[in-house]
């Protein structure tokens, strides 16, 4: 088995490719995997419009956090964030932490949904929490849910007149 040279103690050649619209830096590694990353020239402040990574960087062998106003990759940091982990005003991913709202399979922040939606106002998921929360469990103020806690709940088990007026309203009938 031919052994793979330590990249981290060589001068990396990277493949730089200048757009009108930012800049991509490139690297494919010996065994094929490889590096990309994306910044637009275009700033909002001190974050780049769009930030993308891909791949681990062949100096650090880390992965490179996208940041952002748009930012895209496994870790992600925005504005928009969208990665396996991201953080932002909307974050969108597996595990994701939004201040305004997130999608995820793990969902934290004011409006969550996910697998696991962990909202503070409204939570939609397979188990979700919230003000309203709607999923197959659910707890929340306003419950509509397979099996429900909370305090005023429709699950398989009941009907809470005061439940069943909300979510009626809240489709508008």
């Amino acid at each position: 088995m031919a052994t793979v040279p330590n990249l981290l103690l060589e001068k990396i050649e990277y493949v730089y490719e200048e757009t009108s619209w930012g800049l991509w830096r490139r690297f494919v590694y010996p065994s094929g995997a490889r590096f990309a990353e994306y910044k637009s020239k275009r700033m909002w402040g001190t974050l780049p419009l769009v930030h993308y990574t891909f791949g681990r960087c062949p100096e650090t062998g880390k992965r490179i956090t996208a940041r952002g106003v748009i930012a895209v990759g496994k870790f992600a940091h925005g504005m928009i964030a969208i990665g396996q982990l991201s953080m932002g005003l909307v974050a969108i991913g597996q595990l994701s932490f939004g201040v305004v709202f997130c999608m995820a399979q793990a969902a934290f922040g004011p409006v969550a949904i996910g697998q696991a939606a962990i909202g503070l106002i409204l939570g939609i998921g397979q188990f979700a929490t919230g003000q309203i929360a709607i999923g197959q469990f659910a707890y929340g103020a306003y419950v509509l849910a397979q099996v429900g806690w909370g305090a005023n709940v429709i699950d398989s088990r009941a009907v809470d007149p005061v439940a069943k007026d909300f979510f009626l309203k809240l489709i508008g009938k």
